[in-house]
């Protein structure tokens, strides 16, 4: 058995393409788009490695079969948020052999500890953390979705028995469109829209600047006193919707606004794996035209809700409930969308979670991000908000 780093095209396809082999008999599994992984380790398109580094392998049995592989990297804005530095290791996938996961993690570890790392996290991603972060620990018999990790029940085992611990779970919820939110929120919910200062809209006829400039209102007002927290720019609030842009559905994105001011977003997507499990994992020009085919005949009827906000001085009377009922009455008489997945929430994040329950939805699938202390005798600790966190969540 050996490994090798990546270090030319040929070998970069062998990275992407391991998963085909590993998941070839699994019905639910859904190949995510090369596009999106080659974009994650491309210095062009990735700008976190404007300041930190990334590199990657693949293990090799005594035949020279790939049976292996995984990524490691630095994040230096994030590497010293805890005691001890620490960074990621992801996108590894393994045949279910622990002697191969070991060599994969010895040697992913082995590299950040030439970057100075006491610690690490895994399975993360080199980027934002909602996509491609956490290990999936229950519910094996739904489809993934769209940019988030799906892998064999056995990943478990081979990284626990490596001494991997859990650092936090993530919580994805279900919720059928059609699902009444809860007494104390839908009194609430009518409490505010009887104010005729207030109104719900989606973005229909709404220029992307417009849509940037809501989005960055709402966002910088929720979350503004959080510990280490960074305010939009328009530019980049700017950026990230554009990213959307070709996904957008314009019913399905959603503003609260008082006094004609941005208040609140339930930002929702359509299921996108629900057009891109036909594409075997290439979004080539025959895939793009199909895509559009299929958004115009809006096949997905599965939202993904991928933000849900209110500002500070807004939150606890009753905009989330009204948001939702907005929801309920302007897109189930469409008959396109029965149900949402909703993006991840953190078991820290308690506030959020009974939110999120209060409004219906129902846990639907849960994934663990481990960290492991490379000082044996260290203290562990899970994740926790900061008091302040606590009090602003």
């Amino acid at each position: 058995m050996r490994i090798k780093k990546i270090s030319n095209p040929n070998e970069e396809n062998e990275f992407i393409s391991l998963p085909f082999k590993l998941y070839k008999n699994d019905k639910n599994w859904i190949p995510h788009l090369k596009q999106d992984i080659e974009r994650i380790f491309s210095q062009k398109k990735n700008k976190v490695f404007l300041f930190g580094k990334a590199e990657r392998w693949i293990a090799y049995n005594s035949e020279n079969q790939i049976v292996g592989r995984i990524a490691a990297f630095v994040n230096k804005r994030t590497a010293n948020a805890t005691s001890y530095p620490t960074g990621g290791l992801g996108f590894f996938e393994c045949v279910d052999n622990q002697e191969v996961a070991n060599l994969l993690f010895d040697t992913g570890i082995e590299w950040l500890k030439q970057q100075e790392m006491q610690a690490v996290e895994a399975p993360i991603n080199f980027g934002v953390n909602n996509e491609f972060w956490g290990l999936l620990t229950q519910n094996f018999t739904s489809p993934p979705t769209y940019l988030m990790p799906y892998n064999p029940e056995y990943y478990i085992k081979l990284f626990e028995n490596y001494g991997f611990q859990i650092y936090y779970e993530q919580f994805m919820f279900h919720r059928l469109l059609s699902e009444p939110v809860q007494d104390i929120f839908a009194r609430k919910a009518r409490e505010i829209l009887n104010d005729n200062n207030f109104r719900c809209s989606n973005v229909k006829g709404m220029k992307l600047e417009e849509i940037a400039e809501n989005f960055l209102t709402v966002y910088n007002n929720a979350w503004t006193t959080h510990d280490g927290f960074k305010a939009l720019t328009m530019d980049k609030a700017l950026k990230i919707i554009r990213s959307m842009k070709d996904a957008i559905d314009p019913d399905i994105f959603i503003f609260a606004f008082y006094n004609e001011n941005a208040i609140g977003f339930f930002v929702n997507l359509p299921e996108l794996n629900q057009i891109f499990k036909d594409f075997n994992g290439n979004l080539n020009l025959l895939a793009k035209l199909k895509f559009l085919y299929h958004k115009w005949k809006k096949t997905p009827n599965t939202m993904y809700g991928l933000a849900f906000g209110v500002s500070k001085q807004f939150q606890g009377k009753g905009v989330e409930g009204a948001m939702i009922k907005f929801a309920e009455e302007t897109i189930l008489p469409k008959k396109i969308y029965n149900d949402i997945i909703m993006t991840w929430i953190g078991d820290f994040n308690t506030k959020m979670l009974k939110v999120v329950e209060n409004l219906g939805a129902k846990k639907y699938r849960t994934f663990a991000t481990y960290r492991k202390i490379f000082d044996t005798n260290a203290y562990f600790e899970r994740y926790q908000l900061t008091n302040s966190q606590k009090q602003e969540k």
